[in-house]
This record gives structure tokens, sequence and C-alpha cells, in this order.
């Protein structure tokens, strides 16, 4: 059979049982279920990708995400990821503005933005502006605040562990992908640099701004660094400036996405965590690295 249809559960709150999977399989007409980890992931064979519409029927809209690839070349050897609200449990910019006092005002500019509402590049010289004067003893303290997201460790050691190489790719600042790229165990970053007078934030970002174009161009050139077709490479992110790469990836994957976002990736995980893209992969639990 040509494609892999991977059923991931949310290990929070449910099971994704012997029963689930069997109607699963009956429904699509696919091979004998290979489980990836007991409770949470199963691969089912399938000729054919299945119609969105029967798979929601058949999962009576319980919390389980399905990710169909080719059974070919279903490893990656590229990983390109966004940062927040992907790989961190929030958006470092909003919180970083709770210091100045603004954080509902740039939190409502970041979701028009996600959203695809307004012209990143735009909204994001918009809400540094508002940070002007503030201490860069903020930019400490919201890093300490910031949270990894869960898989997010495993995700990237697993994948590096197979000769892949993994990026993670901002619209956000280096101040935070850095020390992002060096907890998770990402090889490289890229994102927007802030610019400060030592002392404080001086309301300015350095030019040329890390948009959706960068990102893709960002995800092409490394591909071509490791001599890898596009089919080789994922991307995954959640708002509107995450498109562009998630569209060029052989698997772009929508992670608890905004609506737009979620209607125009390939795949998209709207339950569980970042230990679904190496069950998309085809990766058992028991191969994880912690």
């Amino acid at each position: 059979m040509r494609h892999i249809l991977t059923l991931v559960a949310d290990r929070q709150s449910t099971t994704l049982s012997a029963a689930v999977i069997r109607r699963v399989q009956e429904a699509v007409r696919g091979g004998d279920p290979v489980i990836l980890s007991e409770g949470e992931a199963a691969d089912i064979s399938v000729d054919q990708p299945p119609d969105p519409v029967l798979m929601q029927e058949v999962l009576e809209n319980a919390p389980v995400d399905w990710i169909v690839t080719k059974s070919r070349g279903r490893r990656k050897g590229l990983l390109v990821a966004d940062m927040d609200s992907t790989i961190v449990t929030s958006e470092t910019l909003d919180e970083l503005a709770g210091y100045a006092g603004l954080q509902a005002e740039i939190a409502a500019i970041t979701t028009l933005s996600m959203n695809g509402e307004i012209d990143f590049a735009e909204a994001l010289r918009r809400r540094v502006s508002m940070l002007r004067g503030l201490s860069l003893d903020a930019l400490r303290k919201t890093w300490e605040k910031t949270e990894l997201m869960p898989g997010a460790r495993e995700l990237i050691a697993t994948m590096r562990k197979h000769n892949a190489l993994t990026a993670l790719v901002s619209g956000g600042f280096t101040f935070f992908t850095g020390k992002v790229a060096e907890a998770a165990g990402f090889d490289r970053h890229h994102a927007n640099v802030l610019l400060d007078d030592g002392v404080a934030l001086t309301g300015e970002v350095a030019e040329p701004i890390l948009d959706r174009d960068a990102k893709k161009a960002t995800l092409l050139a490394l591909a071509q660094e490791r001599g890898l077709q596009l089919s080789a490479t994922m991307a995954v992110g959640d708002g509107a400036n995450d498109l562009a790469m998630l569209a060029v990836a052989g698997l772009g994957i929508a992670y608890h996405a905004k609506p737009i976002v979620a209607r125009e990736a390939k795949a998209r995980v709207d339950h569980g965590n970042l230990r679904a893209l190496l069950f998309a992969q085809g990766y058992p639990a028991a191969t994880f690295v912690s």
C-alpha cells in the first residue's frame, strides 16, 4: 500500500483503544495496524488518503489526530520548527510585553498577525516600537517563565540521533531562540534581533526582518546544504507566517494552529504533543531519545 495513516491520541485526555483502531482500519479498508505506542499511536497502511469527513465520523470527535504520509521516505533528514506556541508553550513577545504593562495590547496585534490579518513585518515593528525603554532585565525574566512544549526534547533528540538536521526558525528574537535551541537541543537557530542601548530596548528590530518568506528560504537553503530533496524535509508551526515553509516541506504540520493554517497545511496536530511528529515518521515510542 502506498500510504500510511497514523493515529495519535492525546494521552492527557484519552486512550487510543483497540476498538477505535479497528473501527478506523475497517472504515479505510487498511492493513493490519502497527502499534507505535500502546494506547497512544498506531500506523495503518492504506491505498489512498482517507476522506476527512469519513475520518471525523469514525473517530466520533475523539481527541485523536490523524496524519497521512507516503509509505516511502517517512523519516525526514531536516526539521525546521517555529518557536512560539510550537516549541515553547507561550508567545515570548507577548510575555515580554507584560513587563511594560502592554501584554493585552500587544497580544491583540500578535493574534491578528498569526491569523494572517495584518502583515507580519508591519506587526512586528509596531509591537517592538511599543517596548521602547523596557529594561533588558525583562528579557531575562521572560525567559525564566518560558517552558518547552511537551515532547520537544524527544522530538529533537530522536531526529538528531538519526542524523537529521534540526533548526529553530522564528519570527521572534535571537535572545530567546538561542536559549530555546540550547534547551531543546536544536542544531541551528535563526530569528530577528532586538536592538538595545545596553540598558533598555530601543524600540527597534534589526532589518531585514525574518518573516514568512525568510522562513521558507531558510528551509530551502538548509535542504540544499544537506543535499536533501524537499520530500525529505519536515516543518512545523502554528501561525500564518509559517504557511510558506509548511507548503514547501515534504511534511508540513500545523501544530495546534490558527484556523487559516489548519485549513491549508498538509497535516495537523490538534490534540497531541510534539511526539506526534515522531509517530508521523514511523518512529515507535521505544526508539525515542529522552
